[in-house]
């Protein structure tokens, strides 16, 4: 984990949440895409360094385990993060389209078979 400052000092997780484990919202999956809102909320709340490093990467969108990944911290903590930037309106997030199920094409799943067995 890179959350250490430039004594080299670790931060621990928990610290990066005030303490908190669980998120407020359930809007977050792995898949869901968030971009920093622009121009930024005039009212809200001054961000925090670790909401001011996510708000960076998501100048563009960003899933969320990719920006977990960038940030070298566990899910669950930056989703924490997320929530907070959310609701102070920082960011906006977009959930992943639902899958529709449908029946399979049984002619393209012929000829993949078809085409596999000549190999």
């Amino acid at each position: 984990m890179s959350g250490g400052d430039a004594g080299g000092r670790l931060v621990r997780p928990f610290t990066l949440t005030g303490g908190r484990t669980r998120p407020s919202r359930a809007d977050f999956a792995l898949i869901t895409t968030v971009t920093a809102v622009d121009p930024p909320p005039a009212r809200a709340p001054r961000p925090q360094p670790e909401h001011l490093r996510i708000l960076k990467l998501c100048a563009e969108p960003m899933a969320v385990a990719e920006l977990a990944a960038r940030l070298d911290l566990p899910v669950s903590v930056v989703v924490i993060l997320l929530c907070d930037l959310l609701e102070a309106g920082w960011i906006t997030a977009r959930p992943p389209h639902p899958v529709t199920r449908s029946a399979p094409d049984l002619d393209l799943l012929q000829k993949v078979r078809d085409g596999l067995g000549r190999l």
